[in-house]
């Protein structure tokens, strides 16, 4: 099996906030490709130019880049160019999902459950934000992922400084921001492999606080697969965020984040089309609640790896 696959680029780290997860996703990956046979190796575009993948001729790139350029079909329209089959989503796609704004109103426009938002220019403009969505509210930065610069605003007197947050990243980028309404409810997430929707997850963090530090630095966050939600409700979640998955022109592999709320219904928050591979990911669980472990979870998602 494993020469079918050839030479393998696993493309981590990156320039993006997100290095330090995607070096630790592509690690994982690159690890369980070698021990499968596979002739991999690491590709850091942030040491060297993505133009160099020309020399090294691989039969297909592994992306396990998260945010920035590694997700925002940057990474995915220079493969196209050098005609290398690559993991994930295409160009559109990539754009689409991690453009939180776009991928909100895309999906509003579907009909799909989502929170109220609003894009933000100015921290001034906390008053009108919190009169049109309430208090609690999130502000987050609009490409961003692993709940880098998201701010949950309980008083009007901290919005400027979680305006502020998001507007500028800790790596010193500047970025859009949007306020969100704050929804109360339990929080899923639903891994997509091919054509099919993983089991959910149920995350517990504590005090709600699942964060960049709690999601991978400690132990404090219990994740629960399966969920523990009623039968036809987690088969109607799978359909959904499946439908979601292709109205965004996503393919081979993703994480749709979701918050369930008492009364049954649920809203879709976003999707993640390179998804972290690190021994806190979400997909890896999910897998292995269906029965995948994590070397067969790497290969299938390689397997359909293509250019386009």
């Amino acid at each position: 099996m494993a020469g079918r696959f050839g030479k393998v680029a696993v493309l981590m780290g990156g320039d993006s906030a997100e290095r330090e997860i995607s070096l630790i996703s592509g690690q994982a990956v690159l690890a369980a490709l070698l021990a499968a046979g596979i002739k991999a190796y690491a590709f850091d575009p942030a040491e060297q130019p993505i133009w160099r993948l020309v020399d090294d001729r691989p039969d297909a790139a592994f992306i396990a880049l998260h945010g920035g350029a590694g997700e925002d079909g940057t990474v995915q329209a220079a493969l196209d160019l050098m005609k290398i089959p690559y993991t994930g989503s295409g160009v559109l796609a990539s754009a689409l999902a991690l453009d939180k704004r776009r991928t909100t109103l895309l999906w509003r426009a579907c009909g799909l459950p989502v929170p109220r938002s609003l894009l933000v220019t100015a921290g001034d403009q906390g008053p009108a934000v919190i009169a049109e969505l309430g208090l609690p509210l999130i502000v987050k930065p609009v490409r961003e992922g692993s709940s880098i610069g998201v701010t949950k605003v309980m008083r009007a007197e901290e919005f400027a400084a979680a305006f502020a947050a998001a507007a500028t990243l800790p790596d010193g980028r500047h970025e859009e921001v949007m306020a969100e309404e704050f929804i109360m409810g339990t929080e899923l997430t639903a891994a997509v492999l091919g054509r099919r929707a993983l089991p959910l997850v149920r995350i517990e963090a504590p005090a709600g606080r699942y964060d960049y530090q709690n999601k991978y630095f400690t132990d404090v966050v219990k994740y629960h697969c399966p969920a523990g939600i009623d039968a036809a409700k987690e088969a109607e979640i799978a359909r959904t965020v499946l439908f979601a998955f292709d109205a965004l022109g996503c393919r081979g592999w993703g994480r749709a984040d979701l918050i369930l709320l008492d009364d049954g219904s649920f809203r879709l928050l976003e999707m993640n089309t390179a998804p972290g591979m690190t021994g806190h990911s979400l997909v890896p669980m999910a897998a292995k609640a269906a029965g995948i472990d994590f070397t067969a979870l790497v290969l299938t998602i390689l397997a359909e790896a293509r250019c386009g």
